[in-house]
């Protein structure tokens, strides 16, 4: 399939804008649109635009680069930004990546490789899981899940940490199970005893994983990363 993506092109700043629409023009799977170097320029053209994929700055004067996402519809975000501390906010909203700054050719391609097989198949991804609890069946919403771990009171089962600081007990389900079933690219196992959604984080380093949960003691949760998962840990959030 030859589809290209319909592009925009966002940062406040000429030499990074020209930067990027080099770098973009590089990429036979884009068609650049227009260019913008002013994000309320580009709001208020956007109705005369037709486009796929807005490829944006975060930090800009006047209107951020998430806020903005949040109000151009339903269409295929990437950030690039010098800024690693977004990367959770820019994952709640659904972007498709999250590249910092200086932008690498191979990095941007990656992201838009992702944009492009999301837009072929918008709906074909699953977005929940039938699961029993101990309350009885439940769908569980990916989207919804900050982390999975084994249960305390039986090894068997699975307690799930949701959005929204509820707890779910899944029953008698194994993390190989889940594994197959969550979003390879938002979920990763730390340990053996615990998967974490990559939008949960908060900080890391080479043994800890801090989530934005906070706890009951006004501290944020804080996990253990494991010998045995950080390799791939470490993959899954290479910026």
């Amino acid at each position: 399939m030859n589809t290209k993506l319909k592009c925009l092109l966002l940062d406040d700043e000429i030499p990074g804008l020209t930067y990027l629409k080099m770098l973009c023009e590089q990429i036979p799977e884009l068609e650049i649109i227009k260019t913008f170097n002013n994000p309320q320029k580009l709001l208020s053209d956007i109705p005369e635009l037709e486009f796929d994929l807005l490829i944006s700055d975060i930090e800009m004067p006047g209107m951020d680069g998430l806020h903005l996402a949040e109000m151009v519809g339903n269409k295929l975000v990437i950030f690039c930004t010098a800024y690693k501390e977004y990367a959770a906010d820019a994952f709640n909203i659904d972007a498709v990546d999250y590249i910092t700054k200086p932008v690498k050719l191979e990095r941007l391609q990656k992201a838009v490789s992702k944009a492009l097989e999301r837009f072929e198949k918008p709906d074909a991804a699953k977005k929940f899981i039938q699961l029993n609890t101990d309350k009885g069946k439940t769908l569980l919403y990916f989207n919804q899940v900050q982390y999975i771990k084994t249960a305390v009171s039986d090894s068997r089962d699975k307690t799930v940490l949701l959005a929204d600081g509820s707890f779910l007990n899944l029953k008698n389900v194994k993390f190989d199970t889940l594994l197959k079933e969550l979003p390879e690219t938002d979920f990763c196992r730390i340990n053996k005893k615990e998967i974490i959604a990559v939008k949960a984080i908060k900080f890391f380093n080479h043994n800890e994983i801090v989530l934005h949960h906070i706890e009951e003691n006004n501290k944020n949760t804080t996990l253990i990363l494991s010998d045995t998962y950080r390799s791939d840990f470490l993959k899954k959030v290479k910026l």
